[in-house]
Order: C-alpha cells, then structure tokens, then sequence
C-alpha cells in the first residue's frame, strides 16, 4: 500500500470519549487506555483539553511522556493561552500535535462567538501561526482558512450529516481549497442518527486520510464513531475501501473490554464488532450453517478482534494458571496485584454459585479495574427487610484504610442502604439512575448494578458499577464508586495554579468538535 493509501486513526476516547455523562476516568485510568492505544498502533492519542484544568493538563503531560509511538494531542480553543497550555502538555512527546478548533458556523458565529466572518478568519489564522510556532504538527477543526495547518479536520459536531453529503463536503474542499494536496483532511462524525461510521467511511473514500473516532463509540450525547467499526469495515471490506491502517485489530476487544471497565459504561449485547452476541448464533439455521461452516454466518473471524473462542469452565476447584489463561481468552491483561485481587474474589464467588459463567468473571474483573484506585470501599453490609417497615441498613466502609460502621433507615431496603452511605459520607448529589440486571440466568446469579449520580451545583455526573450475587451488596458498591468517582471529577476542576488561572466552567470543558 502506497502512503496515499494509509488511513491514519486518531483516537480521542480520553477526551471526546469522556465527555459522555458520567464517562469520568482517572489519571491512571487513562494511562491504561493510553498504553493500550499505543501498543495496538493508534496514529494519534487526543489526550485531553489541557487548559480545562489542571488534571487535564496533568492528564495529557502524563500521556505525553509515556507513549513510544503515537502522537500526542491537546486541544484548544483558538487563543494565545489555550494554545500555549497545550503545547506545554504535550512537549515532552516526541510527535507532539497541537489540535485547535473555533466555530465558524453562521449560528455558531453570531450567537455563541458574537464575532463576523472577518473577526473569525482573523483567530483562525492568529492561532493556527501561534500553534505552528510551538509544534511541527497542528491539527485545525473547521471549515476555512488552512493556511499553516498539516491536518485539517472537517467535524459532523451535531451528527447531521449522511454519507453523500459528508462525502460532497470533503471532495468540494479537496477541490476548492489551495494547497489541499499538502494536507490531511480528517473526518470527526457524530452519531445522532446512527450515520457515524458511515460518513467517516464515506469521507475516506471521497480522500479523507485521518478518522477521528473512539473506543465503543462512546462521547457526547450519542457518541462518535466507533473506532473498532470503522478499522474493521475497511479490513472485511477491502475491495470497497482500498486502505491500510496500523491498527492490530487483534487487540479492540481487549481495547473494547479496558474502556467498558474503567468508565463503568457496558458495552450493548448486540454492538458490531465487541459486543457480547457479535459472534453468536442462536438460530437454528444458522447453527447449522455455522457447524458445516464458519464463513456461511460469520464475516470474521472471532480471533480477528481477539474475541477467541472460550474453552475452560471455570470452578471452586479451578487454579492461578486456568484463570489467567481464561482471562486472556476474554480479552484482559491484569497486573500482579490485579490479577490477586480477582483471583481472590473468583475463588469467593465459585464457594457460592455452582457454575461460574464467562459473563461472571467479565463482571468481577470490569468491577476490579473500575474501583482499583477507589479511596472508599464496602466492607460489610447487613439489611433488614421485609412488610413491617422501616426498613434498616447497617454498613461498615473502609476510607483510606480505617473502617467505620453507620446504620440507617428508609423506604426499602435500597433506600436504607443508599442513605447509610450518605450518612458515611455525607453529599448533595441526585440519584439519576438506578438500574438492575442478572448477569446471567439462575436464582443464584449475580446481579449488575450500575448507579449515576449528579451534582446539580458543578453540572457533573459520574457512573459506578458492581455486581454481586446480593443486590443489596451490588447496589452499594455501585453507589459508592459513583460517588468516588464523583468527587474525583469535581478535585479535577479545582482552581488551577500552575498552568492559568481559573478552571473553564463544565460547558466549556466539553467544547470541541
């Protein structure tokens, strides 16, 4: 494949990505993913808006050390200090990207900049120079003036576009910009009707050369486009799309799996590619299709996206060695002490339910890399329940080592439960969700529950979740890394110090295209 021919992938789940409701990571959370898009070859990590606070800002700098092949992007608006930030954030990386962005639509441009065509074309051009003086590569989301830019962005913000259209737009400005041909044009789709990646597909092969997209599709409102989608179309469906990435696609559902885990958002039963049902088939005629063979219902293969076919059952009796090679085949890699720490809860879980099911461990160990780093923790729950009420929730909590025991009362026995943490740990946040399922069938199965919790006063969110064969214990755990997590994103946006002045208010902080 020629250079012409390459279809470079940047990834921006540690920024757009966690713009999603409740989509909070941590520091080392994000090093995680960042560590696992570099290794599966991702071309460019967007790594965070820098100026947004000083934990962005440490976030990207952080990034920016670690990776060993990918470049390293900070956002900005388009001013002097937002680009300056940035490129101190990123310096450290050895291909450091600059990526600004302004408004320059119409609507945008009266009511949101209160600024003319002239005033706005006058920015773009002060800060795509300012951004070029700091680094070799800048990357500039919009709809005019290129001058200066090596990768020109064209942005689906509202995901209103289709494939024709998006594809009209991209070939229109090949044609009519000067210099096209000295620039990548990068697609950034939406997915507010569903057409994400289809219009980034479709931006390629009007001559788009970078797609920006994310890990499950997950980011503001609907999403973007799904990284996986979008790499795996282009592989199974060559003789359409004539492109090469650097991706190993062997590593999306081990990718798929990290980002599901560490921002508590499941991944849909049904989603292409990573979903749990990608690769099953129910259906009588296709059983038998798939018996006599493989390719009469499958397009790809599991292994394909290191979805490998799972052999071991698992049980009381199973040791370090079956469950480390079991974790593999679901697509996770644990540290020494990760590992531990599941095995141990493995071993827990299979004295209380006959059959440990693939589904349970993914559970376990989605819940273990969630709360690695929680400060609080359940220690000990007991609930009396039942007609005659109120009902009574007595907890033990574990903060930062040192335990203490609380007791409540409430309407039920959620409720009880719910207000004894607010008496460990006292908060004004709103429960906006509260949601149960089994993870899998049997009176004894495990229930998943997963908690959102809002802080009306910081216009923050942030989701938590836990499973358990006790709903109760579940929905504890649950509220309780909701909260962490919380609290760990209202430390985030503290007054800055050593990089600005003040943090930009939440709307600010999801900006960007």
């Amino acid at each position: 494949m020629s250079e012409q021919e390459r279809v470079y992938i940047f990834d921006t789940t540690l920024r757009d990505g966690e713009q999603s409701p409740g989509a909070t990571m941590t520091l080392e959370e994000k090093l995680q993913v960042a560590d696992l898009l570099d290794e599966m070859g991702v071309d460019v990590i967007e790594a965070g808006f820098p100026v947004a606070s000083p934990g962005d800002f440490e976030a990207v700098s952080e990034v920016a050390r670690r990776v060993k092949r990918a470049s390293v992007a900070g956002l900005s608006r388009a001013n002097k200090r937002d680009i300056e930030v940035a490129a101190e954030a990123v310096r450290s990386c050895e291909r450091p990207r600059i990526h600004t962005f302004i408004s320059t639509s119409p609507v945008h441009m009266k009511y949101k900049l209160q600024k003319s065509p002239e005033e706005v074309l006058e920015l773009i051009q002060m800060s795509v120079s300012l951004a070029r003086n700091l680094v070799d590569d800048v990357e500039w989301s919009a709809e005019d003036a290129t001058r200066g830019a090596t990768v020109i962005n064209v942005p689906d913000t509202v995901g209103y576009a289709t494939p024709e259209e998006f594809a009209d737009l991209i070939r229109m400005l090949i044609e009519r910009v000067p210099g096209a041909e000295k620039v990548i044009f990068s697609t950034h789709c939406h997915n507010d009707l569903g057409l994400a990646v289809a219009n980034s597909l479709a931006g390629v092969r009007a001559g788009a050369r970078q797609v920006e997209c994310t890990i499950n599709g997950i980011g503001e409102r609907a999403g973007n486009a799904a990284l996986e989608e979008v790499v795996m179309a282009m592989r199974v469906r060559n003789d359409v799309y004539p492109f090469t990435t650097g991706i190993d696609t062997r590593m999306l559902t081990r990718a798929s799996k990290l980002v599901s885990a560490v921002t508590s958002f499941p991944v849909q039963y049904n989603k292409a590619i990573v979903g749990r049902n990608a690769f099953a088939h129910e259906s009588g005629i296709h059983q038998d299709g798939m018996l006599k063979h493989t390719q009469t219902y499958e397009i790809m293969r599991p292994e394909d996206v290191g979805a490998g076919k799972t052999s071991l059952v698992m049980g009381k009796h199973s040791g370090r060695h079956a469950f480390r090679t079991k974790l593999k085949e679901l697509g996770y890699e644990l540290s020494d002490n990760a590992f531990e720490d599941a095995f141990r809860r493995f071993k827990e879980l299979a004295d209380r339910k006959k059959h440990v099911y693939d589904e349970d461990i993914e559970a376990l160990v989605d819940e273990e890399i969630a709360t690695a780093t929680d400060r609080r923790k359940v220690v000990a729950l007991t609930v009396i329940a039942g007609t005659m009420g109120p009902q009574t929730a007595t907890l033990t909590v574990d903060e930062d080592g040192t335990h203490r025991t609380v007791q409540a009362t409430g309407n039920g026995p959620v409720d009880a439960t719910f207000n004894a943490i607010k008496q460990a740990f006292p908060h004004g946040a709103r429960l906006a969700l509260y949601q149960v399922h089994a993870v899998t069938e049997g009176t004894d199965a495990q229930a998943e529950v997963t908690v959102q919790l809002r802080d009306e006063e910081a216009g923050i969110s942030a989701v938590g979740r836990a499973a358990d064969p006790d709903t109760l214990v579940a929905s504890a755990k649950a509220y309780l890394s909701a909260l962490n997590r919380l609290e760990a994103r209202k430390a985030r946006v503290r007054p800055m110090s050593t990089v600005g002045d003040e943090p930009l208010p939440e709307a600010e902080r999801r900006a960007g295209p």
